[in-house]
């Protein structure tokens, strides 16, 4: 059986991801940014799997060459899909070492790429599952909002044009490949480190807000819902799994997006 690949699987909805494959008997391979989290995360799930069959790997998605280091480990090997789940929201303007801010690298560019590097590794029937965000609902995007400056950036404003690009380019990727699953995992908001905004109001959110957030146990089961699914080009969120939206589904930017980054390849 080929393994399914866990981005930020040492994160808190990665790590029970992987940990829920791993249990159904699904090789999984951790690609983790911090390799001793990912140990500790091998170590955790062995000692309730004793046979899971796992692999850790370093994967940097600040960078190009982090991302093709990570894809040059395995080695032309086949895979069964990948849960692209790592993802960050920059409080403050900065930039990857590619030169690009890093939300929009570390959300969209990069997981683009990785998955698209990895395309003619996948098996028939791959599953493909790209996590987004409610944000993204309440945010518009054109291919020059990519290129991110600073004073174009907004913590809030930019993650939800990251999400918006990668459901997009998702649109697109599962028209070009039909072959394989692809869809797209909403996990609504989860109460962790992600949500926390390190300004003044914090600890008034934290008392008032985080309490009715979603626990990460609930937050991925969309996301597993999505990877064990048959079907395609599906909006997984909650306990449902409705077509993507039309809007989405006709936007032009969806090809642009795929002829862009095809171009900068």
């Amino acid at each position: 059986m080929a393994p399914i690949i866990v981005t930020g699987a040492s994160g808190s909805m990665g790590r029970i991801a992987a940990k829920e494959l791993a249990q159904e008997g699904v090789p999984v391979i951790l690609a983790c940014r911090n390799l001793e989290r990912g140990r500790k995360l091998m170590d955790e799930i062995l000692a309730v799997v004793p046979d899971a069959r796992l692999e850790l790997l370093q994967l940097d998605l600040e960078s190009e060459a982090g991302v093709r280091s990570f894809v040059d480990a395995l080695q032309g090997r086949p895979l069964a899909g990948i849960f692209n789940n790592a993802g960050t929201m920059c409080r403050r303007y900065s930039l990857a070492p590619d030169g690009r801010e890093k939300t929009m690298t570390v959300n969209f560019f990069m997981p683009a790429l990785l998955t698209r590097l990895l395309l003619p590794q996948f098996e028939p029937g791959a599953r493909i599952v790209n996590m987004v965000s409610l944000s993204l609902k309440f945010s518009s995007l054109s291919l020059g909002d990519l290129n991110v400056g600073e004073k174009d950036f907004g913590q809030i404003r930019t993650y939800a044009k990251s999400k918006l690009a990668l459901l997009l380019w998702t649109v697109a990727l599962a028209r070009h490949y039909p072959q394989f699953r692809v869809n797209v995992a909403d996990p609504g908001i989860v109460d962790s480190k992600m949500i926390r905004m390190d300004r003044w109001f914090d600890p008034l959110t934290d008392i008032l807000f985080r309490p009715f957030a979603n626990t990460p146990e609930k937050g991925v089961r969309p996301a597993l819902a999505a990877l064990h699914s048959a079907e395609s080009l599906r909006y997984f969120v909650g306990r449902r799994s409705p077509e993507i939206p039309a809007k989405y589904l006709r936007n032009p930017l969806a090809e642009q997006l795929w002829d862009h980054l095809n171009r900068s390849r």
